[in-house]
């Protein structure tokens, strides 16, 4: 994909139709979901890969169910 491309989407996959244009990760300290996702629009990492990292980080040991 182009970066274009992955940008597109990660905008279509965090609208959730709230008008924000975004999730409310940031809002939930998780960050900016821009900034997450940077090493994907970018190229360098997959999205599995940074859902991995994040959810160890913020889930932790926690069932959501």
């Amino acid at each position: 994909t182009t970066k274009e491309e992955r940008e597109e989407i990660i905008k279509s996959s965090l609208d959730c139709g709230g008008g924000c244009e975004n999730c409310s990760s940031c809002w939930l300290g998780g960050g900016s979901p821009w900034d997450i996702y940077q090493d994907y629009i970018d190229g360098r990492r997959e999205i599995s890969e940074i859902n991995a990292d994040y959810m160890s980080v913020y889930r932790q040991d926690r069932q959501i169910k």
